[in-house]
């Protein structure tokens, strides 16, 4: 069973940071593209940033300049950068990766990690 925990999510004023991680666990053969996606209340999910393995990055453009996505392979880890935060920012923050497994190729979702900009 392949799992995504994320950590780092928050309260935070607007122009803050944080720092949000995700780990994945589980019998896996190989990790390709991970990402970040964020649902706001009443919204539908929408991607945030994603890495492939090798690196190559992609960003929203409400987040681009102030949002910086980075893996550690080893680790089967990636993590986002937050800066100069916005209200409009808020949201859970789920983390998704490509991976394979004995029985073939998945998509894995997190739980989810809250996070809550103050203007």
């Amino acid at each position: 069973q392949v799992q995504l925990v994320e950590s780092g999510g928050g309260l935070v004023q607007a122009g803050g940071s944080l720092r949000l991680s995700c780990t994945a666990s589980g019998s896996i053969y190989r990790v390709d593209d991970m990402g970040w996606y964020r649902q706001a209340p009443g919204k539908q999910r929408e991607l945030v940033a994603t890495i492939g393995s090798f690196g190559r990055t992609n960003y929203a453009d409400s987040v681009k300049g102030r949002f910086a996505i980075s893996r550690d392979n080893a680790k089967k880890s990636i993590y986002l950068q937050m800066n100069a935060l916005k209200p409009e920012d808020t949201a859970v923050y789920y983390c998704n990766a490509h991976v394979l497994v004995v029985s073939g190729y998945q998509e894995v979702w997190g739980r989810g990690t809250p996070v809550t900009v103050s203007a």
